[in-house]
């Protein structure tokens, strides 16, 4: 692997990494040599995950968290801190969406979906940032969407936590560059995974949205893997307040 891809000796935390994205993009930058902190909810999938993980040779760890209680999310970095001593890469990967007529929305499903979408990556952020500040480096990836940049009907909370999640990330990385520390945004199209396999058997939802991919398929988690690294890596040192967009074109019509 390129030098500026390694990552070894590098500890890095991947929020909501027990499956989907979450768990593609930690287990890539597992490859890439660094100790990865799987974090979810449930600390019987988050063990199973890091277990699946260090049964091939990566080197892992796993500490359960809600990353929308903050005494959580800092119990969680000083976790990470005492046992390794530093904390390089924090992925902002948690995330849900709810499908739902604006009109319907609840004052607690709007509540739900900013707290997990967007609280936490400010809160993950905020705790990681106060170590990384302290170290002189470091490096923040948030998971943000398309649906950030565009906007989709019937996702109105998910739209709004991820358009805020792009601010953040700009704001983040004009307050930190000076520390060294580099935050981007991550915006997937349409990735398949487990959470929307159901949905894209669908023939349907899943021809609707080829259609507006102009690459003609749906991404996989791999594509946004690799990506992820990048934004990891020392490859973008250089590179901050930045969104990488990985949709297949969706949002270059």
């Amino acid at each position: 692997m390129p030098e500026m891809f390694d990552l070894t000796g590098r500890v890095a935390i991947v929020t909501g990494s027990t499956r989907g994205i979450g768990r593609g993009i930690a287990e890539c930058l597992g490859k890439a040599g660094a100790t990865v902190i799987i974090v979810g909810r449930n600390p019987l999938t988050c063990e199973q995950v890091a277990s699946e993980l260090g049964a091939s040779g990566l080197k892992t760890a796993f500490v359960s968290a809600d990353v929308t209680k903050l005494e959580q999310v800092e119990r969680l970095m000083q976790s990470v801190e005492t046992s390794f001593g530093r904390i390089d890469v924090l992925v902002n990967n948690a995330g849900g969406a709810l499908t739902r007529k604006a009109e319907e929305i609840t004052e607690d499903e709007w509540d739900q979906v900013l707290d997990l979408d967007l609280k936490s990556v400010f809160l993950c952020s905020q705790r990681a940032g106060l170590r990384m500040i302290r170290q002189q480096r470091g490096k923040i990836v948030n998971t943000a969407s398309i649906m950030g940049q565009v906007g989709q009907k019937l996702t109105l909370s998910y739209c709004a936590a991820k358009a805020g999640v792009l601010g953040l990330t700009r704001a983040l990385a004009l307050e930190w560059a000076r520390y060294n520390i580099q935050v981007n945004a991550l915006c997937p199209g349409f990735v398949l995974t487990a959470i929307n396999e159901t949905m894209m058997q669908d023939e349907k939802i899943r021809n609707a949205t080829l259609r507006k991919t102009p690459a003609g398929r749906l991404g996989q988690v791999s594509d946004l893997a690799g990506a992820a690294l990048y934004l990891a890596s020392d490859a973008s040192n250089f590179m901050t307040g930045q969104t990488l967009t990985v949709d297949g074109g969706w949002t270059a019509q």
